[in-house]
């Protein structure tokens, strides 16, 4: 059996287990659910017309709709990747990777198992999210196929990059507590960015804060593509910024599995 054959059966296994601890603990993944969807309709029903007012458009909820529901299918993968640091860091200490490496199986396929499993939970919440989003109003009717398309891929490209800045989050957590609070950035970094709000009705001391960060651009290209707004250069910082945490990520998570247990 060929090298490329064997990683690829044994990705295939880890995915399916790491899908099957999914579904059999299925409660972080619904309480990390449910924060972005609380979000969205606490900012849509109570915040909606103030918001919108004060950005200029009147006090009309449904173009707020339109506005923060980019935002929020970002924060709901940001959200969605910390139950992959828990469930890594469960993995690194509780003896499970001691026994994997004692056995016949390709030394990546953990890994591996984790981040495709990670970003298939991503594309599903993303998809449940979108569902109440449309259910309340959210409407995308200008965007064409290849912009739904691209829009996707987006998506997708921003759940593998912070996926793997999640593994490795979790590979370097002493317990599963630890994990959930350094993988607090990856929800915390959607609020300060304009999901919620233009950059420029934030303070002036924020904005560099806001504006300079991966969620900022890639919430701005996904508006574009999908309500055919401005994108300008936010598409190209998107790419990059996924690209550049994704090989953070990778080399962080395999120097760390590459270390001798001690």
């Amino acid at each position: 059996m060929s090298s490329l054959t064997l990683a690829v059966r044994d990705s295939t296994t880890m995915l399916r287990r790491n899908l099957l601890h999914a579904r059999r603990y299925p409660s972080l993944t619904l309480n990390l659910l449910l924060t972005p969807v609380v979000l969205l309709l606490l900012f849509v029903y109570i915040f909606g017309d103030v918001m919108s007012a004060g950005m200029g458009g009147g006090a009309d909820r449904s173009a707020y709709i339109a506005y923060v529901v980019p935002g929020i299918l970002m924060m709901t993968i940001g959200g969605t990747v910390v139950g992959t640091a828990v469930s890594v860091s469960n993995d690194m200490n509780e003896g499970i990777i001691a026994r994997f490496r004692t056995m016949a199986i390709h030394r990546g396929a953990v890994l591996i198992g984790h981040v495709i499993g990670s970003v298939l939970q991503s594309v599903a919440s993303v998809a449940l999210v979108g569902a109440v989003a449309v259910a309340i109003g959210f409407r995308a009717t200008h965007a064409t196929a290849l912009e739904w398309l691209a829009a996707f891929g987006l998506m997708a490209l921003v759940a593998l990059a912070l996926t793997w800045i999640a593994v490795g989050m979790g590979m370097v957590s002493p317990n599963a507590e630890a994990a959930s609070n350094n993988a607090l950035p990856l929800i915390v970094l959607p609020l300060i960015s304009s999901a919620f709000v233009p950059i420029h009705a934030m303070p002036g001391w924020f904005q560099p804060i806001a504006e300079y960060q991966p969620f900022t651009p890639a919430i701005e290209t996904l508006r574009g593509l999908l309500l055919g707004s401005e994108i300008g250069n936010n598409g190209w910082l998107a790419v990059a910024w996924c690209l550049a945490l994704s090989a953070l990520g990778y080399f962080w998570s395999k120097a760390v599995f590459n270390r001798d247990p001690k």
